[in-house]
């Protein structure tokens, strides 16, 4: 339904790692940026989950509707709990990354505004 959108974020927050690595950490814009990145990738990972524990019904009813109910597309083995849990990994630590990051950056900010009012 919007998976057109999903390029825009991904592209923004790699544009972001590019802003830093030619102009240095302190560009304000690829603070904003690179979360972009961290955030679409935890996202893909969340729907990654829901994908993984859906019921075999549910899966082949939206991906495979002319399979039978209990059709092996549909099934759950050891692959699929594997891929779950390096989804959950993958996504978690990129959120927990991409939030601190957010937050360290947009302190240090307040932090120096702090210091030019005060000056």
């Amino acid at each position: 339904m919007l998976g057109w959108l999903l390029p825009i974020p991904t592209a923004l927050g790699l544009y972001g790692i590019q802003r830093v690595q030619q102009l240095g950490q302190d560009d304000t814009l690829s603070w904003f940026l690179i979360p972009l990145l961290g955030f679409t990738i935890a996202g893909c990972c969340l729907t990654a989950i829901v994908y993984g524990l859906s019921t075999p019904e549910k899966w082949n009813a939206r991906f495979n509707p002319s399979a039978a109910e209990d059709a092996a597309p549909g099934a759950t083995h050891w692959g699929t709990i594997f891929a779950i849990a390096g989804a959950l990994m993958i996504g978690a630590g990129s959120l927990m990354a991409s939030i601190a990051y957010s937050f360290e950056h947009y302190f240090a900010w307040q932090i120096e505004e702090g210091r030019k009012i005060s000056q």
